[in-house]
């Protein structure tokens, strides 16, 4: 018996050994064979990419190898990949113009299979040049060619004109080696005019493929354009060809020609050379000079040829007057607009012109209209002060008017500055300072209290040059408090132009206040610096007559002081208490200084072993109740009469009673 392990072994040895004659019989029924893609010929334009396939089947790993029929290079790269081998030429070019062969080995057996590569240049349409212009009635030769062209012995060309044939070649001459070659043909004709228009048609075919599939046909097509010359050039003249100075002449030129000519005007000049005027069929001169006399040449030009008119123009001379406006000198301030106008008289057509006496730039704008021309001058700048010469040309006669531009800067009014605030007995700098000045050697300055004279400044020094200056003049005194309610003035004249004889002028004021430092301050305590616990005690601060004074009632203490909250500078304090007692300061103190004050308060305790009542203490009791409010009201009368100012009210905390 067969165990059931022997069986499960000799399963698939069986199966195995099937396998092994079913893929015998497979590989027996699929024959080793060679295929190429393209199967046998291939026809390729110089630099394009060409790609060769060789494959096989009825082999699973087949060998595939290269080679040109009479063995030159490959001159191409290639790729295998499993039953597949492709030979790439990128670009194509004479080269590879080869049969290729394939071969493909299987074990023992060899296979091999070829491609014609043929090649072919015919990259571009035909060109089409010509000798020259097509002109009417003269001969023209027309050239049709082809470029980069092989092979040139298949090459055929056709020119014609409209549905007529010009000309035919065919190019059959033996080709001695491979390379790219321009092949064309000439046709000499004549145009006439009804060529204007038509098609010249240049048409190539290059005879190369049966299959037709690749383009083998090219053609450019041109559009005639016949010229004719210029001729028959006319010149018209309007009103005349003899004119006066200062008249105006029109003169019109026509030319015939094809295409239309251009008109150009020029004028001969002494040396015989021709002076461009125009390029406009009509020509007008304004304002005519005598030096205008002349020839003046018309010419009708186009692509092929020009033709020529001359005229003759005289012009005669006549009398003519300028006058300059505002007059012989202007005197402006820098930054103001400035309008000089030039104005003719007995010159119908001047030509008026500016400069300026050293011909430096004008900066300005010239505005000219008729016997009239106007510079202006705006903004108004350093650049700009000159004499200024308006030039007007009638005929050949020239006049010349001159004004002169004279500037000054006084814009604003002198500025007053203080060192510092005036006060009672101290020295003070002040200072009357006159902004952006031109010319500064022209200016006065004068500082005034009330009708008194305190200094006066001219600036005579030398100028160096132009430029805007700040100039001032200091004067140091010693203000007091009669010095409060007078007015300062500053003030600065400035002389401009020699042709003006009154200064401009300019002043500030500013009215004097003096301010006095607090003093004469003193702090007092009702009823006296020494007090029982319990008395009512009034805390009073009082100052001299200063004006804008602030007072502060303060209580010294180690932990920080406590402003109090005083009425008038008076602090009234009820039931003092033993803690009340301590340093009390007083500080009085405006915008230009302060003054310091302070008393000590003692308050001693009651006496408690004593316990009776006596009519003195009652007495006083009673006084003392009517007294206080007695002194308060005095004090505050007595603030009032004899303080001018203002006071504080700081909120403090409150006493402990």
């Amino acid at each position: 018996m067969i165990s059931s392990s022997q069986q499960q072994l000799k399963m698939p040895v069986a199966l195995f050994g099937a396998s092994n004659i079913f893929w015998m019989v497979f590989a027996a029924s699929q024959a080793f064979k060679i295929e190429t893609s393209p199967e046998s010929r291939i026809l390729a334009q110089i630099g394009d990419s060409v790609s060769l396939t060789c494959s096989t089947t009825g082999c699973e790993s087949p060998v595939f190898s290269w080679r040109t029929q009479i063995d030159s290079p490959l001159n191409g790269k290639v790729k295998t990949d499993g039953t597949n081998s492709t030979l790439i030429m990128d670009p194509v070019s004479f080269e590879n113009e080869h049969s290729y062969l394939c071969t493909a080995t299987c074990g023992s057996e060899k296979l091999e299979k070829g491609i014609q590569v043929e090649i072919y240049s015919f990259p571009k349409d035909p060109e089409i040049h010509f000798s020259g212009l097509l002109e009417v009635g003269k001969q023209v030769t027309v050239k049709c060619l082809i470029p980069d062209v092989y092979p040139f012995d298949r090459l055929e060309m056709d020119l014609w004109k409209d549905d007529h044939l010009m000309k035919n070649q065919e190019f059959l001459e033996d080709m001695d080696r491979k390379s790219l070659e321009t092949k064309s043909l000439e046709v000499t004709f004549t145009p006439v005019m009804e060529d204007t228009g038509k098609a010249l048609v240049c048409r190539a075919q290059l005879n190369i493929d049966e299959t037709e599939s690749v383009p083998q046909k090219r053609n450019t097509t041109k559009e005639l354009q016949v010229y004719i010359s210029p001729k028959n050039t006319v010149i018209s003249v309007h009103p005349s060809t003899r004119l006066q100075e200062g008249d105006s002449v029109t003169m019109t030129c026509s030319s015939e020609g094809l295409p239309a000519p251009k008109i150009i005007w020029n004028k001969k000049l002494d040396n015989e050379n021709l002076q461009l005027l125009s390029g406009n069929e009509t020509l007008t001169l304004i304002a005519m000079r005598m030096e205008d006399s002349g020839t003046y040449v018309c010419e009708g030009v186009n692509s092929i040829g020009r033709s020529q008119k001359e005229v003759e123009l005289i012009v005669e001379e006549k009398p003519f007057t300028v006058d300059i406006f505002p007059g012989p000198q202007v005197v402006a301030q820098i930054g103001d607009s400035v309008v000089l106008t030039c104005r003719v008289t007995g010159c119908e057509s001047p030509s008026l012109s500016w400069r300026t006496q050293i011909d430096s730039p004008l900066s300005g704008k010239v505005t000219s209209e008729g016997t009239e021309s106007t510079l202006t001058l705006s903004p108004v700048g350093f650049e700009n002060e000159h004499s200024y010469l308006c030039t007007v040309t009638c005929g050949r006669r020239k006049l010349e008017k001159r004004i002169r531009v004279e500037l000054y800067s006084f814009p604003r009014d002198p500025e007053i500055e203080m060192s510092g605030l005036l006060v009672n007995g101290n020295p003070v700098t002040v200072s009357c300072r006159v902004p952006n000045v031109y010319p500064f050697d022209h200016l006065e300055i004068e500082l005034l209290n009330g009708e008194t004279i305190l200094m006066k400044k001219n600036f005579l020094e030398e100028m160096d040059r132009k430029s805007l200056e700040t100039k001032s003049l200091e004067v140091t005194f010693t203000p007091t408090t009669e010095d409060s309610g007078k007015v300062l003035v500053c003030r600065a004249k400035l002389h401009t132009g020699e042709m003006e004889s009154e200064h401009k002028q300019r002043q500030s004021t500013q009215t004097l206040y003096v301010n006095v430092a607090p003093k004469d301050i003193q702090l007092t305590v009702f009823p006296s610096e020494s007090v029982k616990e319990g008395d009512t005690v009034i805390i009073s601060c009082t100052c001299g007559n200063i004006p804008e004074t602030w007072i502060i009632l303060k209580k010294k203490a180690e932990t920080g002081d406590t402003v109090l909250k005083s009425i008038d500078g008076a602090y009234t304090i009820l039931k003092v208490q033993l803690e009340d007692a301590g340093v009390y300061e007083c500080e009085s103190k405006n915008e230009v200084g302060s003054q310091l004050r302070n008393l000590t308060l003692d308050v001693k305790g009651r006496d408690n072993t004593k316990d009776y009542f006596s009519p003195e203490l009652l007495v006083l009791y009673c006084a003392s109740s009517l007294i206080i409010p007695a002194i308060g009201m005095i004090i505050y009368f007595a603030r009032k009469a004899n303080m001018k100012g203002s006071y504080s009210l700081v909120e403090a905390q409150k006493s402990k009673v």
